[in-house]
């Protein structure tokens, strides 16, 4: 399962507005009449899916629940995961 959070790179406990406001961050960033790296497409896709999910108060929670009550079978490779998602955020290729 995506984790939508570190697809935006916000808090679980991000309000509404943080989340607005990241999302058109994101989306300017990555939009495809903006950018033309190859992955620009793809990347503005999954800001758009994580975006629709986290501003509705009923997604969010459901999504919440059913992120919460996964099991995690490799715990390392999804610290790795969000710390790669942090860096690439901020420009840093890892």
């Amino acid at each position: 399962m995506e984790n939508l959070y570190n697809i935006l790179g916000i808090a679980p406990n991000a309000t509404p507005d943080e989340i607005k406001k990241r999302y058109r961050a994101m989306a300017m960033r990555f939009h495809p009449d903006r950018n033309s790296d190859e992955g620009a497409q793809a990347r503005f896709n999954a800001i758009q899916k994580a975006y629709e999910v986290l501003s509705d108060g009923q997604l969010r929670a459901d999504y919440d629940q059913k992120f919460n009550d996964r099991i995690v079978l490799d715990a390392e490779a999804e610290a790795y995961e969000l710390w790669r998602s942090v860096f690439a955020f901020n420009g840093v290729k890892v």
